[in-house]
Order: structure tokens, then sequence, then C-alpha cells
């Protein structure tokens, strides 16, 4: 009869701990699913606040919302928000691999490890006990389940969505980045100096420096799919690569210079004038290499009407700016600014005139084409056939071609000698003005003739090989 009684009192102990124990990892679940959405969302902060572009910036200076002043505030010292980020990620992290340990080991019990490691034993009898077995299993589980836990929702999946919404994501967290910046701000402020002690340090003792092919490679990794940002990445390319390029390589050669005979009548001077649609024409005696001055269209506005014995001549401007191939194009943009004229003649090793050069030549190197309304349409100048076909006028610039059919000018360098345009490559290659259809294959890059006179190469096609 007494035995009935203690056995209940004896049940009743190990009831009120299962119900303990039900409560304790329900609410460890709780807590841990809490823990990776705050993983989710301090990854998500990172990647959405140190990829806000510029323009980004200056549209939050623009509003007055209160999430907008903070992601300002919080941008002026990168260095303590990317510490704050990284100690909260790391302390959350932390509480997630010590939850999902209790959690796993609540439901895969310590017995059934220790039955698959005596399975193990007995297929590698003498190799290792069922305890040793049971502790790699249970450990190797818990790692995969705990890295597949942070690495897809605590990290990848929540910087996807960031990157592709980083304004938002910022606004969002911008006020618990803000009271998390001041909770953890004197650690965050130990670690900013120390990393930046430890940064000083290395620098001082490496010898490596930052090269221009480092600066293209940073520059094409900070591109997004916006227009705005492509088109500033495009002049920051100019920029970088703008003291490697010679005069030669930007000018118009000399067989493309509209200038004028200083015997021209008057009145066919002024339809030339209007053909052309050029500002500043130079004008020469007898041939282009002795170039007299320059002319300057609106200086004749006063005289449109003057008949055809106008003396023109006296209207030319003497003041001329000779420059040799060889010269740098930042060097050339000094020389303007100092000698404040737009153009200047470019002269070869010998002293005759091989081409002409102007302020805008050297500006589209930087900004790209400048067009107006006296230019004629990009497709005259090549022809796009498919994606990887184009036709291309034997004058075109290296450079030029490159950029149309986005390689890397380097590509012509070993074989290009002191030629700067398609036609001269060919030339520099062969040795003689080639036949139609002949061709010369550069690494993946074929160039056909496909228009040759007795002078020169007038047209090139250019294909891009698979």
């Amino acid at each position: 009869m007494d035995p009935e009684p203690s056995t209940i009192l004896e049940l009743f102990p190990q009831l009120f701990f299962l119900e303990i124990g039900l409560v304790g990892i329900t609410t460890s679940l709780v807590i841990l699913i809490c823990l990776l959405f705050c993983s989710a969302f301090i990854s998500g902060s990172e990647i959405a606040f140190f990829s806000l572009s510029p323009i980004d910036s200056e549209n939050l200076k623009e509003e007055s919302s209160p999430a907008s002043q903070k992601i300002l505030l919080l941008l002026k010292n990168p260095s303590k928000l990317l510490a704050t980020i990284l100690i909260t990620n790391n302390f959350v992290n932390i509480g997630i691999v010590i939850l999902s340990a209790f959690v796993l080991d609540y439901f895969i019990s310590e017995e059934a490890f220790i039955a698959i490691g005596a399975g193990l034993e007995n297929l590698l009898p003498g190799f290792l006990t069922p305890e040793v077995y049971a502790t790699g299993i249970s450990f190797l589980i818990k790692i995969v389940a705990v890295t597949f836990l942070l690495v897809l929702f605590g990290e990848v999946a929540p910087k996807i969505y960031a990157s592709l919404n980083n304004l938002r994501f910022a606004k969002f967290m911008a006020p618990a980045l803000h009271l998390l910046n001041r909770l953890f701000g004197p650690l965050s402020n130990v670690l900013v100096v120390w990393g930046n002690g430890l940064e000083t340090r290395l620098l001082k003792n490496s010898n490596t420096s930052t090269t221009k092919e480092d600066l293209d490679h940073a520059i094409e990794l900070t591109v997004s799919q916006h227009t705005e940002e492509e088109n500033e990445a495009d002049i920051l390319r100019g920029i970088l690569k703008f003291s490697d390029l010679s005069v030669k390589q930007i000018m118009c050669p000399r067989l493309d210079i509209v200038g004028f005979e200083k015997s021209q009548s008057y009145h066919d001077l002024l339809s030339l004038i209007r053909e052309s649609g050029y500002s500043r024409i130079p004008i020469y005696e007898e041939s282009m290499d002795t170039v007299l001055g320059i002319l300057y269209v609106k200086d004749l506005i006063s005289y449109i009407s003057e008949d055809e014995e106008f003396a023109w001549l006296r209207l030319i401007r003497n003041k001329l700016m000779f420059v040799p191939e060889t010269k740098k194009v930042n060097e050339l943009l000094k020389d303007f600014q100092r000698e404040r004229v737009h153009m200047a003649i470019v002269v070869d090793e010998y002293g005759g005139v091989s081409g002409l050069v102007t302020l805008e030549d050297v500006m589209e190197e930087v900004i790209g084409d400048i067009k107006d309304e006296f230019d004629e349409d990009e497709e005259l100048e090549y022809v796009k056939i498919d994606e990887h076909n184009y036709i291309f006028e034997g004058k075109t610039n290296l450079t030029d071609v490159a950029r149309i059919i986005d390689i890397d000018s380097t590509i012509f360098d070993k074989v290009k000698g002191d030629s700067d345009s398609l036609a001269g490559l060919i030339l520099e290659i062969l040795g003689f003005i080639p036949k139609i259809d002949r061709e010369v294959v550069i690494s993946n890059i074929k160039l056909k003739v496909v228009s040759v006179n007795k002078k020169r190469i007038e047209k090139v096609n250019l294909t891009i090989q698979k």
C-alpha cells in the first residue's frame, strides 16, 4: 500500500523538471531565432552603410528625417562605426553558437551519439572507442549546423538584400546602430586606435605601393548598376590614365585638319567656314608646314557684308603654340591654361606639322566625347555590326578603339611600336600597305583591311574572337 504514494512522490520531481526543461528549450529557440535576426540586420548594415554613394549622401543631406541625420553622423567616423558593427556581430554570433549547442544537445541525446559511435566501432574495430566517435560526430554536427545558420541567414541573405536596398536598409538600422555606437563606444575607440597603430606599423615595414592597375581595379569594384555612378567611374578612369597619354594619341592628324590657304578669296572663305562648322581655323601659306596663324570665326562677324576684296588676313591671330608629338596631355593642359589658348599645332621630330590638338580633345579624354551641333554622329566614325564585329576608320586612335569595344588598350602595346591608329598598327606589323582582305591577328583581335588607297588604309573590320 505504501509503495504507491512513494512512487508518485518520486515521479513528481521528474515531471516538474521535465516541464522546466520544455520551457527552457522553447525560450532558447525563441532567443536563437531573435539572435539570427540580429545577426542578419547587423551584417546587412555593414554593406548598406559602406555602399552608399556620394549621390546618396547628398540626398540624405537634403532630407530632414532623424534617420538621415543619424546616418550622416555615423558616417563621419566610419572606423568607429565598423568597429561597433564587428563587436556587436561577434557578441551575437557567440550567443548563437552557445544556444545552438544547447538546443542540439536537447533534441539529440548523448545516448544517440554513443549508439552511432558503437556502430562505427563495429565497422572499424580497435580503431577508436564509441565515446570518442560520439564526441567527434556531435562536434561535427554542431559545427555544420551552426555554420549553415550563420552563413546563410546571418551573412549571405542579408548582405544581398542590403546591397540591393542599401539606402532603405541604412535608414532602418540607423537608430539601432546609433545606440550601439554609444553603448560600445569605449571598446570601439580602443579597437580603432589599436587598428590604426597596427596599420601604421605594417605600412612602415611594407615596400608595396598602390599601382594604377590597383586603382583601376578598385574603381571597377565600386561601380554599381546606376548610370550616374558608371559615368563617374569612367571619369575616374580617364583621370587615372590622363598622365600616360601623349599628344600624338589624341591629336587630329594632318590629313584631317581643316585649314585655309592665305590666298583664299573672302567669299570662298566664308563658304568654307560654314561647311566646316569650326570656330578656329589654321591659316597657312602654300602648305600646312607653314602655318601663319589662327583665324577666329567670331572675328569675322562684324565683316560678314564686306565685298570680295576685304583684307581678311589682318584678322589672323599670330599667337601660335607648337607642341611635340611626345608631350604628355597633362602638361599640354597646363600650357593651355598658362597661355590662355585652346589650340596647338603638333609637330614631329623634324619640325613638320603632324596634327592639331585642341582643349576639347584634352577634356574628352577625361569626361568622354563632347558633341555639339556640328559634330558628326558616332555611327559615321565606326559601325557596330554585332557584339563581336566592328568597322572602324583606319585613322581611329587605338585608345578610342579599346574604349569602344571595352578592352584594355595595353593589348596593343607589344606590337604597335610608334603607331597610334588602327591603320598605323597594321602598317607597323606588315611593313607595307596591304591589299583588301589582308588580315592581322593580335591576341583575340582580328583586323581585316576593308578599304585601302595608294596612300593609306581607309577602313578596317575588327573582330573579337571567342
